[in-house]
């Protein structure tokens, strides 16, 4: 059998906002975000994304046969200088300028049901990777940190600039950096809103593995093939690692709470330059995208739904 489980993958056209395609020699399931207008995470972004692990999730019911299949579920985007900008900036101003915490909390509760399933490896025996190919921003760096292995090319640059409209990142930014560098480095990171580039990440070990610029697919596969020898032990360490250091998504719904509250005591200076940063954004986000491999628009392109 050479297909991944069709009653389970669907056809790729019905996705808007994402592009999929597995790799079948590699067992790499591909999500490739392709948000439009944009590169941030919208509502319709978000419910593409969640349909597509459901679909993912799936895999385990069906037995031990159809959940190993994929091996490992990588995120990277197509939109050539960027990974992700984050969050909706465009919401967050209309919800605070109108006074509506409950459409705040709500979004930031389909962004949590979306990084948490991601960042517990779906109950699945894969690993998660980030390959990160340009800027990602607030929550695209959250989405890019949930993963096990942090790929960045050398030229990508990564930061929380919420600080600067008086905000912090609040879809498990704190809890995720605290597993790669501690609390008190995370709080610098969040607090300064410095804008990193991925050798100043690596360095802090904060990326995995830097990559040079036009090389990240490359190092990408050249760790799926250096790790496929010695899965079973690498399998088992994700698994402790998991069991030690969890992410719990009570308390990334706790911080939820906090992050709706900060947000609705912004002032209307911090969302006019939210306000600002959307339209600038939305101009960033017109570059060219990028393929994925050799012959990437032709190789199976399948789709967890």
């Amino acid at each position: 059998m050479n297909t991944v489980s069709p009653h389970v993958f669907r056809n790729n056209s019905t996705y808007r906002h994402i592009f999929t395609r597995f790799d079948e020699q590699h067992r790499a399931l591909w999500c490739i975000l392709d948000p439009k207008p944009r590169a941030c995470f919208t509502f319709e972004v978000l419910a593409e994304l969640r349909h597509f692990q459901s679909g993912l999730e799936r895999l385990a019911e069906n037995g031990e046969e159809d959940a190993r299949r994929v091996r490992y579920v990588i995120l990277a985007s197509r939109t050539r200088g960027v990974f992700n900008f984050g969050g909706d900036l465009a919401l967050f101003s209309r919800c605070i300028a109108e006074k509506d915490p409950d459409t705040l909390r709500k979004y930031a509760k389909a962004c949590i049901d979306v990084l948490h399933p991601h960042a517990v490896g779906f109950h699945l025996p894969v690993t998660t990777i980030s390959l990160v190919q340009g800027d990602a921003l607030g929550g695209g760096f959250e989405a890019a940190l949930a993963s096990d292995v942090f790929i960045a090319e050398r030229g990508a640059q990564m930061g929380f600039p919420e600080v600067l409209f008086n905000l912090f990142p609040g879809m498990g930014a704190y809890n995720l950096l605290d597993r790669r560098m501690g609390m008190l480095r995370a709080e610098r990171m969040i607090l300064h809103g410095k804008i990193y580039r991925a050798e100043e990440l690596h360095a802090e070990g904060v990326v995995d593995i830097l990559a040079e610029d036009g090389r990240g697919e490359n190092a990408l596969y050249e760790y799926i093939v250096r790790n496929n020898g010695r899965s079973n032990a690498y399998e088992a360490v994700m698994r402790v690692r998991r069991k030690l250091r969890p992410l719990r998504y009570e308390d990334l719904l706790e911080v939820v709470d906090v992050w709706v509250e900060s947000a609705m005591r912004v002032g209307p200076r911090e969302v006019r330059l939210m306000e600002r940063l959307a339209r600038s954004q939305e101009r960033l986000s017109g570059g060219i995208t990028r393929p994925f491999g050799p012959n990437a628009e032709k190789r199976g392109k399948l789709s967890a739904g």
